[in-house]
């Protein structure tokens, strides 16, 4: 049953009501047959937006009732749609308005005086005329809504409670999935997969299911195993893969490999799939989540499961108990219904911010009555718990406790009743905000700015319904019953198309998705002959689907698009166009356009017709040339991305008269236009990110008018030159006075230079009034001498510096005069490319004990003239990188916090006391690198978590006696099958501990020859099950073996 919620009308009644009603009424004005109906629409609409309420709730038991608010919703989009045609013209009028009056003075002539203005023009006495039978036929159908609703009784709700402005307020739901606060009633199972997940499956793939019906917590079950820390040191690689109802096996194996290999994957053959899927698991523990599985075909699932093998754990999520057997797990986990404590538990943590009612027992009574009503179901008790988060009069929650949509079966409201009654209690603008969500398929990742502009475009506001993605935390998506409400609610007014499934139209449709195809023909879009109001078309691709690209007929784009008038949202992101037909005239409602990720070359110019356009994307057309000339028309236009369309060099003629645009990715200067810069005081409202360039054909002067410290909104700056310093144009001194000149807002966090040409550096750069700048970045500025005192950025977190091929010595300069201390907040240091960087003197006085205290992060790359050392005094160094820097020595062993050490292309790691400790990433290229590690006594390894092997990474440990090896969980041996231990690896060794290495399982196979070890010590290496292959190293002398429980021999039966 879909239910219209009056959120979907109440505002939006009220919208049109409002300014863009008064805006009509004047701009007709001057028209006797418009003008009388429009104040007669001014006067209906209230009317009938005072009994919403009242009808929203009757309507759930009278069929009348729902179909008059049906009726209601498509006039109210009609009205918008007539209203917004006025306002179209109104603008056209004011744009053109020059060119008109050259052609009207005959025309005049012929008009009466009465209908003449300062708004005619013949053009706009024509537009007048041709509305007045659409405006007639609004004003019958709003007297038919009048007429209807006195028959049906419905009747203005008289608040109960009203505020100190007489107005009740709506209830504040903060996110219906906003995260687990406290995990609550499954810590049991939770616990069981876990121990289950780090046992033993050497004999094949191992299966768990979960089961259980919607809003049971199957899917956060699997997030809380997914993401354990314990989980994480067990498994080598971790995928999640959300399934749905559509079990495409090529699509999942292609989601696979992506999410384990971070590389795009172009096959379509699932053979040629499966075979490398099955390369890259090879010898690895795998951990795979399949979320949410409908299917129930048993030869789907043994297809999909034929690469895995021995290691892989697999789980999957269902709410059928038959996909469950098809599976066959080894263990499955029935999620039944919560007790009663639990479920209160988790209402409470939501609505009070309590584990209990102690602390609210004015509530207590009341909340565990409604806790009850949400009958064991932790979405259901989530979801009511939110949406009383901010309700603190008691009314209020009686009023939820006795709503009549409780005693709703599923099956009449289409969605458990706890989430209907917490959309129906939402914010009305809210309402709509939820309901344009249901044109988004189920498991469709999205970013947080993608459905802010298409809910910006529909006059909506942004407010989150949805949970993080489990793989991607910069990625959200709705669970699947929250898409299920979303879709009730929205009705017939949203359509989306999923898989193989055809198009359902009906004459409300308002709005559309659909999943793009690798080939979209003109079959696909043969039903949209059925929508005549369409407002959003927007192709859909999921994120493994990116990377090749699906192809659009353009017979779709030349005959459908100009059929698709009253378009709002328009999106071919993603598709293999190369151009677009000029057809934009037509499309005059258009607020949103998104052609990123296109291969098109140019824009048509008629897109400079649609006045009403307030968002732009073209992000990463990579093959766009230029802009359309007359861009200055888009007078509305707040977002403008052209982030990575590279060809572009310079920007429209009059780009500052776009004075509403709030985003601006990049602003580029073509040569000759460096006056442009100029235009950029106009554009007051900028924020977020911002990049300017092609400041080479900028001069000082110019580029002190911009006013860019006036952009208090923008957080990241980018300055940018020209790669090409060699061109005649480049001139370090006028580079110098332009960078002087653009000294950026206060509130700037995030800082680039690229490609200055001036010998030194402004000032400002370093000036400690900077009080948020968290990053700095100076790229290639090859001219540039000497750094400034960046040590005086006191909350800076991370600093690069690349490309400076003239700065010979970075000394105290860098840290400032009296700066005790300077680089507090530095996180993340990192040198690249300094061709001519010789010495890094840190202090004069050899105070390095105060030197970058927070320091996690240190890079130094191809720096191939360095000389010396590492600073000593690092004590919070977490990760280490340093390639290709031939003449530096490098030095550990004071890092007692590092995690991470990549070293290539170095000429020594040199050590005195080697004790590496917590080292969880270790990488180094033992074919062009000697590791020697001075010290003669001890080689200590520790909780060196991704160690599979001594002889895999290159090490060779000359002159130590004492090797100590613990706690490695990956260590499978000191060697691999392919590269043997050799003795000059670690020839002087007396004695070797390893211990609580759970996977290690054989000692090197050369054991035998070597001719120091006198004692040898093996603990808790439970995999280990024969100490020597042939003999005991000839001088061994002592042997201590404990708690390794799977060993069998000391010497193998054959060689004994």
């Amino acid at each position: 049953m879909s239910v219209i919620g009056e959120a979907t009308l109440s505002v939006f009644l009220e919208l049109l009501g409002g300014k863009l009603l008064d805006s009509a009424l004047n701009f007709v004005a001057d028209h006797k047959q418009l003008r009388p109906q429009l104040k007669q629409w001014q006067s209906i609409l209230p009317d009938i937006q005072a009994v919403l309420d009242d009808a929203e709730e009757k309507q759930i038991k009278n069929e009348g009732v729902k179909k008059w608010l049906e009726d209601l919703q498509d006039l109210a989009y009609d009205v918008d749609d007539i209203l917004d045609e006025f306002a179209y013209e109104e603008l056209s009028l004011k744009l053109n308005k020059s060119q008109a009056q050259v052609s009207t003075s005959k025309v005049r002539k012929l008009i009466p005086t009465c209908c003449t203005s300062s708004n005619f023009t013949p053009t706009s006495f024509l537009f007048k005329n041709s509305m007045i039978p659409k405006v007639k036929d609004i004003t019958a159908r709003l007297n038919s809504l009048t007429t209807r609703r006195s028959s049906l009784g419905l009747s203005e709700i008289l608040s109960q409670a009203p505020t100190s402005k007489g107005t009740q307020p709506r209830l504040q739901l903060t996110s219906v999935l906003d995260g687990v606060v406290e995990y609550v009633g499954r810590q049991k199972e939770k616990t069981e997969m876990i121990e289950f997940l780090k046992g033993d499956n050497s004999n094949g793939v191992s299966v768990l299911s979960i089961v259980g019906m919607g809003g049971m917590g199957k899917t956060t079950l699997a997030q809380l195993v997914y993401n354990d820390a314990t989980i994480n040191e067990s498994f080598d690689l971790k995928a999640w893969v959300c399934v749905s109802d559509n079990f495409d096996a090529i699509a999942i194996t292609k989601a696979i490999l992506q999410s384990i290999t971070s590389e795009s994957c172009d096959y379509s053959n699932l053979d040629l799939l499966q075979v490398k899927l099955k390369e890259k698991l090879s010898g690895k523990r795998f951990l795979l989540v399949l979320d949410d599985i409908w299917n129930e075909n048993y030869n789907d699932w043994t297809i999909l499961r034929s690469p895995f093998g021995a290691g892989t754990h697999i789980i999957v999520t269902t709410r059928l108990q038959i996909v469950s057997s098809i599976v066959d797990p080894l263990k499955a986990f029935h999620l039944d219904k919560l007790p009663d404590d639990d479920c209160l538990s988790i209402f409470t943590q939501h609505a009070l911010k309590a584990r209990n009612f102690d602390g609210h027992l004015q509530f207590k009574e009341i909340g565990e009555k409604i806790v009850r009503r949400c009958n064991g179901l932790p979405l259901a008790a989530k979801a009511i718990g939110s949406l009383l988060r901010t309700v603190e009069y008691h009314g209020k929650w009686e009023r939820i406790y006795e709503s009549e949509i409780w005693n709703l079966p599923e099956e009449q409201c289409g969605i458990i009743p706890a989430l209907r009654l917490s959309y129906h209690h939402l914010p009305s603008y809210l309402k709509r905000c939820f309901a344009y969500c249901s044109i988004l398929p189920k498991d469709y990742e999205f970013e947080e700015e993608e459905i802010i502009l298409l809910w910006k475009a529909e006059d909506l506001v942004s407010r989150s319904f949805f949970q993080t993605s489990s793989e991607d935390k910069s990625r959200f998506v709705m669970h699947d019953l929250i898409n299920d409400l979303a879709q009730v609610v929205a009705g017939e007014v949203c359509s989306k198309l999923e898989g193989d499934k055809k198009w359902k139209f009906s004459n409300r449709t308002r709005h559309s998705s659909y999943i793009a195809g690798r080939y979209d023909t003109v079959k696909k879009f043969e039903a949209f002959d059925q929508v005549n109001s369409l407002r959003s078309f927007l192709p859909l691709m999921f994120s493994s689907d990116y990377y090749w690209g699906p192809f659009l007929t353009n017979v779709v784009l030349v005959d459908l698009l100009p059929r698709l008038g009253y378009l709002r949202m328009l999106s071919l992101s993603g598709y293999k166009i190369t151009e677009l037909p000029d057809v934009f005239e037509n499309l005059k409602h258009l607020r949103y356009l998104n052609f990123s990720n296109t291969p098109i070359k140019c824009l048509p110019d008629s897109l400079c017709t649609l006045y009403h356009l307030e968002t732009l994307l073209l992000r990463r057309c990579w093959k766009l040339q230029r802009l359309p000339s007359k861009m200055e028309n888009l007078v509305n236009l707040h977002y403008l991305d052209i982030r990575g369309a590279r060809l572009i060099e310079r920007m429209p003629f009059r780009i500052d008269k776009l004075t509403k645009l709030q985003r601006l990715t990049d602003l580029i200067i073509g040569e000759g236009d460096g006056c442009y810069i100029r235009g950029l005081k106009y554009l007051s409202n900028l924020k977020g990110d911002f990049r300017l360039s092609g400041l080479e054909n900028v001069n000082g002067e110019d580029a002190g008018e911009a006013k860019l410290n006036e952009k208090q909104g923008i957080h990241r700056l980018v300055l940018h030159w020209s790669e090409k310093f060699e061109k005649a144009s480049r001139n370090k001194e006028v580079e110098e006075w332009v960078l002087d000149s653009l000294r950026p807002p206060k509130k700037l966090e995030h800082l680039a230079i690229h490609n200055y040409g001036g010998a030194k550096f402004s000032t400002w750069i370093a000036d400690p009034s900077f009080k948020n700048m968290l990053s700095l970045e100076l790229h290639d500025c090859k001219n540039g001498k000497s750094l400034p005192s960046i040590g005086r950025l006191l909350l800076l977190k991370d600093l690069s510096i690349s490309g400076l091929d003239q700065v010979h010595k970075i000394g105290a300069e860098l840290f400032g005069e009296n700066q005790s201390n300077a680089f507090a907040s530095l996180e993340s240091l990192c040198f690249d490319n300094m061709l001519n960087w010789e010495e890094w003197n840190l202090c004069e006085d050899d105070e390095q004990v105060s030197k970058f205290p927070s320091l996690r992060k240190l890079s130094i790359k191809s720096c191939s003239v360095l000389l010396g050392r590492l600073p000593t005094i690092l004590q919070s160094l977490q990760t280490l990188e340093i390639c290709e820097c031939k003449r530096l020595a490098v030095s550990i062993s004071s890092f007692s916090s590092l995690c991470e050490l990549r070293i290539n292309g170095c000429e020594e790691l040199v050590d005195e006391d080697v004790s590496l400790s917590n080292i969880s990433n270790f990488n180094i290229s033992a074919e062009r690198i000697m590791l020697r590690f001075a010290n003669p006594e001890t080689f200590y390894i520790f909780g060196w978590k991704e160690l599979g092997s001594l002889s895999q990474i290159g090490l060779r440990l000359v002159g130590h006696r004492f090797i100590r090896i613990s706690g490695c969980p990956k260590l499978v041996s000191m060697e691999t099958e392919e590269e043997r231990l050799q003795l000059d690896q670690i020839p002087g060794v007396e004695y070797l501990n390893i211990n609580d290495c759970e996977r290690h399982n054989r000692l090197p196979e050369a054991l035998h020859a070597f001719p120091f070890i006198t004692s040898m010590q093996l603990e808790s290496c439970s995999r280990l099950v024969c100490f020597a292959e042939s003999n005991f190293p000839p001088a061994l002398k002592e042997l201590w073996i404990r708690n390794c429980l799977n060993l069998q021999y000391l010497v193998l039966p054959h060689h004994g």
